[in-house]
């Protein structure tokens, strides 16, 4: 909000409307708000700020209402205008946000910043090509700072552009040799190799950070470079080198993400009591028809996700959280982790279905490009099953299934950032993956036919088949082009986005037997729960 003179009525509420949302007392702020709206009626920012104290209030039709109103009379500020669009954006309103971002580029000159910030959010909408052009433009105007770097190494990552992205944080590294980000994603772009490889910059960079260091930065960084001397060793068959830099590598990231084994299990438990009444179907909506891909993460969900998009008539969307996003607008509940599902799932009864389907394909159509399917690749989905099923009954839910100790592997040496708590710690890993198999189980059998089950193995080691069965389950007919993932030029945002270019091979089958007596326990705790569900 603008600065006024505190003198002022005007003034006195800005300062309390301030105050209200430092001290995160929202019922205030927004009376304050209310009262200065009236006050200031053209003041945009007044009511961007209103929409967002009415956020934090589980207030998201009111909110959005506002900044939907704010967006139909944006004043000529860029970095305003950028601002709105962000808030469109999280409460689920992309078109609006898409909209906001189309006025941006039109912008005659604009500075660097601004570009880097229409490029964070292009990508967080999936729109990869546009968010890489945009910093195209940011690095020839001269953007120079580490993160900007990353993002467009990332960007050129998710586009193909292989080479350029080495070459991109290769120099980052010789001007910042202590930026973790890029040492890991580097490492991870190619197979480092006996003659050519990282581990000497790498141990060197190890053995001058700070080694028992409490500061979340610093305990972050050194994982960093910790699985980045993991990464390296595995591809080198170095397997007990390997093992105790990916541990130190995952106690530290278990250390500052610990892993919420209750409220993991609350949310399963209270999916499983939900009530799910019969549907009695409606007609396929006009438009494109989004497919879900479901299931643990790093279980080939990408893959499948490649081999479908190789389809004329499919297109992937990428990992998009759009259904999440309408589900918490229609049950008015504002994204809290486990709190907000569970508050969701506690209204399910009262949700309008028919809403909640209709809101998510008007957000998500676009992405169709003109075919007739698109692809919602989000793992997590696998807890969205039932609101999938009643929403948008048409769409076909593919689960994807791999060998357990295979996925859990998978997941402990991902390194993942600040997200999936579970998947750094070996006991944490065998509870989360117990509350997936239990859900997905109980969908099976209390929506028998809700989703397919398609087999990692079998998708690998019998791909013509296997894709066959999962289009015609799509009301598609297989083409040459879905068994040759390595042509798709399309891009794709997710860690195994270098691997997935490759031709369809078996060579990620059983990969966790090099570590067989490391993950002991971990291949004990998986049979307990198994046994205890």
């Amino acid at each position: 909000m603008n600065a006024s003179n505190p003198l002022t009525a005007e003034g006195r509420l800005r300062q309390q409307a301030r105050q209200c949302i430092d001290r995160q007392q929202w019922q205030a702020a927004q009376v304050a708000l209310e009262a200065l709206v009236l006050q200031a009626p053209d003041d945009a920012a007044v009511r961007l700020e209103l929409a967002d104290v009415l956020f934090q209030r589980d207030r998201l039709r009111e909110s959005t209402a506002l900044m939907l109103g704010v967006a139909q009379r944006l004043p000529r500020d860029a970095t305003f205008i950028l601002k709105t669009a962000q808030r469109l954006a999280a409460v689920g309103e992309t078109l609006a946000a898409r909209s906001c971002l189309d006025l941006l580029a039109q912008a005659p000159e604009p500075p660097p910043e601004l570009l880097v910030g229409q490029a964070h959010l292009r990508f967080m909408l999936g729109e990869i090509a546009p968010a890489k052009a945009l910093m195209e433009r940011a690095v020839a105007a001269g953007i120079d700072s580490p993160g900007e770097l990353h993002l467009y190494a990332m960007l050129l990552q998710f586009s193909g552009e292989i080479d350029h992205a080495c070459t991109v944080l290769e120099n980052c590294l010789q001007r910042w040799p202590h930026f973790g980000d890029a040492a890991m994603v580097l490492v991870n772009l190619r197979k480092q190799k006996p003659e050519a490889n990282r581990l000497g910059f790498v141990r060197e960079q190890l053995a001058r950070l700070p080694r028992d260091s409490k500061d979340p930065g610093a305990m972050f960084v050194r994982a960093e470079f910790e699985y980045a001397q993991f990464k390296v060793l595995d591809d080198l068959d170095r397997h007990e080198e390997a093992w105790p830099a990916l541990a130190r590598c995952n106690a530290l990231m278990h250390e500052l993400n610990p892993y919420d084994a209750a409220g993991e299990t609350a949310v399963t438990d209270a999916l499983m009591r939900m009530p799910l009444p019969d549907d009695p179907g409606r007609a396929v909506p006009a438009g494109p028809i989004p497919i879900f891909v479901v299931g643990m993460p790093r279980s080939g969900t990408t893959l499948l996700d490649r081999m479908l998009s190789g389809h004329s008539a499919v297109v992937s969307a990428g990992e998009i959280i759009d259904f999440w996003r309408q589900l918490h607008w229609v049950a008015e509940v504002t994204p809290a982790r486990s709190q907000g599902l569970l508050k969701i799932i506690g209204r399910s009864a009262g949700i309008d279905y028919a809403e909640l389907g209709a809101r998510y394909l008007k957000q998500t159509q676009w992405r169709a490009q003109g075919r007739a399917y698109y692809i919602d690749k989000l793992p997590a989905n696998i807890q969205m099953v039932a609101f999938i099923r009643r929403a948008l009954p048409h769409a076909p839910i593919l689960h994807m299934v791999r060998e357990p100790l295979d996925t859990c592997f998978s997941n402990f040496k991902a390194m993942f950032g600040n997200v999936s708590s579970y998947s750094y710690d070996l006991q944490a890993l065998a509870h989360y993956y117990g509350q997936y198999a239990r859900l997905a189980r109980h969908w099976h059998e209390r929506l028998p036919g809700a989703m397919l089950d398609v087999s990692y193995a079998a998708l690998v080691r019998d791909p013509e088949s296997t894709l066959r069965a999962v289009l015609e389950h799509c009301g598609l007919s297989l083409q040459e082009s879905c068994l040759r993932p390595e042509l798709n030029a399309a891009p794709v945002a997710t860690p195994s986005s270098a691997q997935v270019r490759e031709s369809i091979h078996t060579r990620s089958l059983a990969q966790w037997r090099h570590y067989a007596s490391q993950l002991e326990p971990l291949r004990l705790a998986l049979a307990a729960h198994a046994t205890a569900t």
